[in-house]
């Protein structure tokens, strides 16, 4: 019995290893791809074009839109990478570096920004416009991604197209959610287990599930403006007044030099890691990493979509798609650079040997390790706890919210899916959560998430086709650039003329 998630595990990840392996390449020009054509339509001729009627408000604040944005878009996954991904690159650095130098240190604590910064919210980006053009500018009742694709060939191809599209977008928002299941449960049960001093186990396991899904089960009960935006509000405050306690009593002209010099690396070096796949020395950071990450985005992208195109209305193209990449990356890129740069002065001072608990112990060990060295480390310990559960809760609510919203015939975008049914599906969440703990299957998820994100990639550009002529078709005649040239009345005056 206990052989056969282990056998689906391996294969699983056989199977991430030979697309990341054999595609690389293809996910590389995807990502840059995705985020030249983020930009261009935020910058282009159809920027200024409204995501609904003339007369429409933005739906949400600015704060409380990127809350809602931030908090679901990235979950408890940030808590548990932000200590640790730079020391990981630290050990193991890209480029032959030398192994824990300082060049090392340096190129770790940037290229973790870089992987949570512009391509992976130019996906979400990509996959919100079409999402809210179908709902507040063709006005269609229709709550999914396939309902913004044009047609081509017969009825029966099309809605076999549609169909396709649906069940790969469903897969990959199932495994994104696992994926963050998986990573929440253990930092939560390790800091519960500290609090209360309790032995983590099953039981702790379950009791913590049992926690998330009563916040995130009553958050949804009360809908978006209720339920899901206030507990954003609430989450994002939490981790603004979090971080600021790390910089202030953290070695803070270190987090600071580190993170402008990060800065400077990564706008020097862009391009480079992003098309870098290591091809003659056939190194496993490009897949290991960048990829996988690349390949990750691309199956939370849908998920993201659709819930951030539903909390879009009233904005415009150009202030949607750059509301989205400013407020996302900056509030990743803070949480890593502060975070990682306090990590790593704790491993190359050699105040906490970082790297060796993370090797010996895992991931959440080393984290709970990281925030004992704070000044008030009980009280920072108590505040990660709960910022941990609320930042899952908040991404669980809007994963809970769109697949209520997907199982409703004739949805309008002003209206929200049934009491009963918003709380069937956190339920429904919350056994996925037992079941991936009962069988330790969170490997299996993350591996079958980045499987996914192959077929996901025609699903992304036929999806981009498709705004684009709907696009053209709507405001192409009222959009078309225009030449114009100063003549001469015959009184000598002159006037501009279009040509």
């Amino acid at each position: 019995m206990n052989m056969w998630p282990e056998a689906t595990e391996q294969i699983a990840k056989a199977g991430m290893s030979w697309i990341t392996r054999e595609f690389g390449w293809l996910f590389m020009l995807m990502g840059f791809g995705v985020l030249g054509l983020s930009l261009w339509l935020a910058l282009g001729r159809y920027g200024r074009v409204k995501l609904g009627a003339p007369d429409d408000k933005p739906a949400f604040s600015e704060v409380s839109w990127a809350s809602m944005m931030f908090a679901a878009g990235i979950g408890i996954g940030l808590i548990s990478w932000s200590f640790i991904e730079p020391i990981h690159y630290y050990v193991n650095p890209p480029f032959d570096l030398p192994a824990r130098s300082s060049e090392a240190a340096e190129w770790g604590h940037m290229y973790a920004q870089f992987h949570w910064g512009l391509v992976p919210w130019a996906f979400y980006a990509l996959m919100t416009i079409p999402v809210a053009y179908t709902l507040y500018v063709r006005r269609q009742s229709e709550f999914n991604l396939s309902a913004g694709l044009e047609r081509f060939g017969g009825p029966v191809a099309h809605r076999l197209t549609r169909s396709v599209v649906d069940v790969l977008v469903i897969i990959g928002m199932i495994g994104g959610a696992g994926t963050s299941l998986g990573l929440g449960v253990p930092v939560v049960t390790t800091f519960s287990a500290h609090i209360f001093g309790l032995p983590s186990s099953p039981a702790l396991e379950v009791a913590v599930v049992a926690l998330w899904t009563l916040i995130f089960g009553t958050s949804v009960y009360f809908g978006l403006r209720r339920g899901i935006q206030i507990l954003s509000d609430f989450n994002i405050g939490l981790a603004f007044v979090i971080l600021l306690l790390v910089l202030i009593l953290g070695p803070t002209a270190f987090i600071v030099t580190l993170w402008a010099n990060s800065f400077g690396l990564m706008i020097d070096n862009f391009f480079r890691m992003g098309f870098w796949l290591d091809p003659i020395d056939q190194g496993s950071f490009p897949q290991d990493w960048t990829l996988f990450y690349w390949a990750w985005w691309i199956a939370y992208a849908p998920l993201m979509g659709l819930f951030f195109g539903r909390i879009s209305r009233g904005r415009t193209i150009r202030q949607t798609i750059l509301g989205i990449l400013l407020w996302g990356s900056l509030g990743c890129w803070s949480y890593l650079a502060i975070c990682g740069a306090y990590a790593l002065h704790l491993e190359t001072s050699g105040e906490l040997a970082v790297s060796s608990i993370l090797n010996d112990e895992g991931m959440a060990p080393a984290i709970l390790a990281i925030v004992q060295t704070l000044p008030f480390s009980g009280f920072m310990i108590v505040a990660f706890f709960v910022l941990a559960i609320v930042f899952l809760a908040t991404t669980l609510d809007s994963v809970a919210f769109v697949f209520a919203s997907i199982s409703t015939r004739n949805i309008s975008g002003e209206e929200e899916p049934t009491r009963w049914l918003r709380l069937t599906w956190a339920f429904a969440l919350a056994f996925v959560a037992l079941g991936l703990l009962a069988t330790d299957g969170i490997g299996t998820v993350q591996a079958a998430t980045v499987i996914t994100a192959l077929p996901l990639i025609p699903v992304i550009l036929l999806v981009a086709w498709s705004l684009l002529r709907r696009l053209d078709q709507d405001f192409g005649a009222q959009l078309n650039r225009r030449t114009y040239a100063l003549a001469k009345r015959p009184d000598g005056t002159s006037h501009v003329e279009e040509v």
